[in-house]
């Protein structure tokens, strides 16, 4: 979209040993040529389209420009390179890739969604739409990893964790909390893994309000994603994976009384298990006298809260901590689980790796800004939450397709930076649409690896 008729131009007469002239000219070029991988990332998972086909379309016929499936698409392309706010759509609705992107003609075609009918759409969408959205995402993640694993998988975990959502404004829900100190909203998002395999995929991400207790939502969601995951993967295995707040008796009912389902959930110490874990608190500090290191020990014991119908098997990690320049201290850890085996490996290797879910979050936050809910709904702001977790799939599809490559384990922000941010010049004929990207891109060679993986041809 040209802001006028005169070519911007800046003229830079000693910089170097010849007068530089840098104008803005391309009207057919983009910054984001190589989000063509977004699209072909789609193609395999069909998120959209599903996430589409939840919304009601309450418009008069006649007056639509801008259908809800291309707003939609619009608004996960835009965060995923990087245009976190709706007032973006005003320097994009022309870009030519993300015209294509939407399917639109990249040359011709016209302009995207503005700004006033994005915010229009964020806030139609009502909380049953939500609702259908948000399950849609669910099983689409599971489906996708249905079909790629082939239904083989032994170990299934389920990992819920909530994240501070700070707030700046007159939002609905807002509340303060006094944990983080902040007003803010509290999402609760789920991630799931496969057997040994070392990304957790989102598979959740539900609103809360920042008051909000920390079982609120949970049973009902670990209901819902289990069921999914039991009629995905009959012969799996469950392991749900939960912080010391979501230790409730409710859960733990439901946990147990389901089969092929184990759990491993953090408990908050108190005078009962530290009594427990006495003595081995006086060897890991009676250890660390004697090695002047930090030393811990694992232990057991068989415990039952007072909400509680029976005993539970309880594992702990006895520590006592030194540290330069700081007075040496006692740490108890305690984990309640329904699984068999040593203590250590069942707090260090089935509990402690559920720490990978918090770069999950921090890609969530810093890379794709999941707390830019600045709208004055709630319900607007959960959308913007679930638009945000379609963006982040679509990363997810591209990252496991990269897995051969120096990239594998590259995080979102790089992802960005080095395989959809590239400068391209749109050429458009009868038969095709050719994107000219730059020849020394320093990752060409991984690039065009992962959209061989995602379906496209050498030629």
């Amino acid at each position: 979209m040209l802001t006028g008729t005169v070519t911007q131009t800046v003229l830079f007469h000693d910089l170097f040993s010849k007068r530089l002239v840098a104008r803005f000219d391309r009207s057919h070029g983009s910054s984001d040529g190589g989000a063509v991988l977004l699209r072909a990332a789609d193609r395999r998972l069909g998120l959209l389209d599903r996430l589409a086909g939840c919304l009601d379309d309450r418009r008069q016929a006649g007056k639509v420009r801008h259908e809800l499936g291309e707003m939609l698409a619009q608004r996960v392309h835009g965060l995923a390179c990087g245009y976190a706010d709706g007032n973006d759509a005003a320097r994009l609705a022309g870009d030519p890739v993300h015209r294509l992107l939407a399917g639109r003609d990249p040359l011709e075609g016209e302009d995207l969604a503005s700004q006033p009918t994005l915010s229009r759409f964020e806030n139609a969408v009502g909380s049953r739409e939500l609702y259908r959205m948000a399950e849609a995402l669910a099983e689409t993640v599971i489906e996708r990893h249905r079909r790629r694993r082939k239904g083989r998988v032994q170990r299934l975990t389920l990992d819920l964790d909530v994240t501070d959502d700070p707030t700046h404004g007159a939002q609905q829900l807002s509340c303060f909390n006094g944990f983080y100190d902040t007003w803010c909203y509290l999402p609760l998002l789920g991630f799931l893994s496969f057997d040994d395999e070392p990304e957790q995929r989102l598979v959740a991400a539900v609103l809360r309000p920042g008051n909000a207790r920390p079982q609120l939502a949970v049973l009902g969601l670990v209901r819902r994603l289990v069921d999914r995951l039991h009629r995905a993967f009959p012969r799996a295995r469950v392991l749900v994976r939960l912080d010391a707040g979501f230790a409730f008796p409710e859960l733990f009912d439901y946990l147990e009384s389901r089969p092929r389902l184990d759990y491993v959930v953090a408990l908050p110490k108190n005078r009962v298990l530290e009594r427990a874990a006495r003595q081995d608190r006086h060897l890991a500090r009676r250890r660390s006298r004697r090695t002047g290191q930090s030393e811990r020990v694992y232990g057991q014991t068989f415990y039952r809260a007072g909400t509680w119908p029976h005993r539970r098997r309880v594992v702990y990690k006895a520590e006592h901590l030194l540290a330069p320049g700081k007075t040496p201290k006692d740490n108890l850890r305690c984990v309640v689980t329904n699984l068999a085996g040593p203590s250590q490996d069942l707090y260090e290797t089935a509990y402690c790796r559920r720490g990978d879910v918090e770069n999950r979050i921090k890609e969530l936050m810093n890379d794709l800004d999941l707390g830019r809910t600045s709208c004055s709904r709630f319900w607007a702001n959960q959308f913007r939450v679930l638009l945000t977790a379609a963006a982040y799939a679509l990363f997810q599809e591209i990252r496991l397709h990269a897995r051969r490559t120096r990239l594998a384990r590259a995080q979102v922000g790089t992802l960005r930076n080095l395989l959809l941010k590239l400068g391209a010049e749109v050429e458009r004929s009868v038969r095709r649409v050719v994107l000219h990207l730059p020849a020394p891109t320093p990752y060409r060679d991984a690039w065009c690896r992962i959209a061989t993986a995602l379906g496209a041809h050498r030629g």
